[in-house]
């Protein structure tokens, strides 16, 4: 047991260590998405009401759980590109020569750029009072653990695509082609109802929808008219967690075939 935690534990603490000393990575990741919530929260915000939401919901408000999906998805961007990065440098070679699992490797990997994105969430959280949203000691247990599996399946995920990538200009290209798209048909950005048929289809298939609608549901967790026109709850989190999994056992599937 020891032999086979001691690798995830060195790579996730490695992860987060390197994480916290580039200070741009670190910035970028959170002062993007709350740069992007304050000039389109304050642009739109004379204009949009959110459909079904109680009178004085503001478009700040509502867009408020679909940024902290969004700095946990850059985190989870800036976090995996280490990947690449350490195939660069010959690192990762010398991971994968060692007698240890291709899924430790995988684990500490993801829950380190979870933690990462766990912690910048949690900082965007603090935010949530000044905006009229009252949080309780089970609502923020419960987003701490949306965001968890949220941050877990999008690392894991991140990892898919960086592990078969050569070069962090690619693997830029391919993470913006994907994982963007899966934000803004979250319903994090606008809602479902309104909008053309093949959308709202295209947004029940997205994963990253029942994500952001648990996240809205246990900010909300002692209000439910504020999260109206979301998928319930429980189907939600089960989504989510399942998400989370997929995304894993897909990364270390690709790891397992990968000789970097």
């Amino acid at each position: 047991m020891i032999g086979g935690f001691l690798p995830v534990a060195t790579l996730w603490w490695r992860e987060v260590v390197r994480f916290c000393r580039q200070r741009s990575r670190v910035v970028g990741a959170f002062a993007q998405p709350v740069l992007f919530w304050l000039l389109l929260g304050g642009g739109l915000g004379a204009s949009f009401q959110p459909p079904g939401a109680p009178p004085g919901t503001g478009y700040l408000e509502y867009f408020y759980p679909g940024t902290i999906a969004l700095v946990v998805l850059f985190t989870a961007i800036f976090a995996t590109i280490s990947t690449v990065e350490d195939r660069q440098r010959g690192f990762l070679q010398g991971v994968l020569v060692a007698p240890v699992p291709r899924a430790s490797i995988v684990l500490g990997q993801a829950l380190g750029g979870t933690t990462l994105a766990l912690g910048q969430g949690l900082l965007l959280l603090l935010l949530a009072p000044l905006l009229g949203i009252p949080l309780s000691i089970l609502s923020v247990l419960s987003v701490v653990g949306v965001m968890f599996f949220m941050g877990f399946g999008l690392t894991s995920l991140g990892l898919v695509i960086a592990w078969r990538m050569d070069s962090t200009q690619g693997f830029h290209a391919i993470m913006n082609l994907i994982l963007i798209p899966l934000w803004l048909l979250s319903g994090a950005f606008f809602p479902a109802s309104g909008v053309p048929p093949w959308l709202a289809w295209a947004m029940r298939l997205d994963p990253l929808t029942y994500s952001v609608a648990a996240l809205r549901r246990t900010l909300y967790l002692g209000n439910a008219a504020a999260a109206v026109g979301v998928p319930p709850l429980a189907p939600s989190l089960v989504i989510t967690v399942l998400f989370a999994l997929f995304a894993f056992l897909a990364a270390t599937g690709v790891a397992r075939r990968s000789a970097a």
